[in-house]
């Protein structure tokens, strides 16, 4: 059934929309995502000996669509799985090899950590993790069509080259493994990625810049089905 669903032009998209939510679940497992009752002990979100100390809760409010209580809970589930404050890449490693044992999840591991890493200094901060969860739960489908956009734009020059896409995807597929055994071909992500290109590069100048990406996505009804899978996951 999978693989069938994967032969489905357009599912790129949808692939990495899924595979993002199955993160958050995982998130939730590890007691990361935690929405509960909470004392006013945590609403500082401090903590005495971190390497990092995030931003205020008020500055964090303001920048997310989440509440008081919704971030002290986040803060609470992600000081106790990571007592550093941060999280580095060999961690997210650890995770998704663990989420994904019958396949390498390495590679997309690595790109979806680069999406979540703004500053790009290598680790993951409370405040990265938490405004992009806000923009995958609780942020416009153009907002999160954004975001999937900066997943694709592996070297971050505001636009998607095909090598671009066929990586994701390539590690998408390495990441699913066996599970796509027999339904998806050897080929099958080079043949989806020169389709769906070829799609969104309307003037056909070999990138795909964000309004393209926007555009064409917006008129894929997969696509946009797949924005309300990120409804009520926390």
């Amino acid at each position: 059934v999978l693989g069938t669903l994967w032969e489905t032009e357009g599912l790129q998209t949808v692939g990495i929309v899924c595979l993002v939510i199955m993160f958050l679940k995982l998130m939730h497992l590890l007691g990361l995502i935690d929405i509960t009752e909470t004392d006013s002990s945590d609403s500082d979100l401090e903590l005495s000996t971190v390497r990092h100390q995030p931003e205020g809760l008020d500055q964090l409010q303001a920048q997310t669509k989440f509440t008081r209580k919704e971030l002290q809970s986040l803060y609470r589930g992600f000081k106790n799985e990571c007592p550093s404050g941060l999280v580095d890449e060999e961690t997210f490693k650890s995770i998704y090899s663990q989420f994904f044992p019958q396949g390498d999840a390495s590679t997309y591991a690595h790109f979806l950590f680069n999406a979540f890493d703004i500053d790009r200094n290598g680790s993951i901060r409370f405040e990265d993790f938490v405004i992009g969860l806000s923009v995958l739960l609780r942020g416009s489908v153009t907002e999160k069509l954004n975001w999937a956009f900066n997943l694709y734009d592996i070297n971050k020059d505001g636009y998607i080259t095909k090598e671009e896409m066929l990586a994701i995807m390539k590690s998408i597929y390495d990441m699913m493994g066996r599970y796509t055994y027999p339904c998806v071909r050897d080929d099958a992500p080079s043949e989806h990625v020169d389709k769906f290109f070829q799609k969104m590069d309307k003037n056909r100048d070999g990138v795909v810049t964000i309004e393209e990406f926007i555009e064409t996505c917006q008129k894929d009804e997969n696509i946009m089905n797949s924005m309300q899978l990120f409804e009520n996951v926390i």
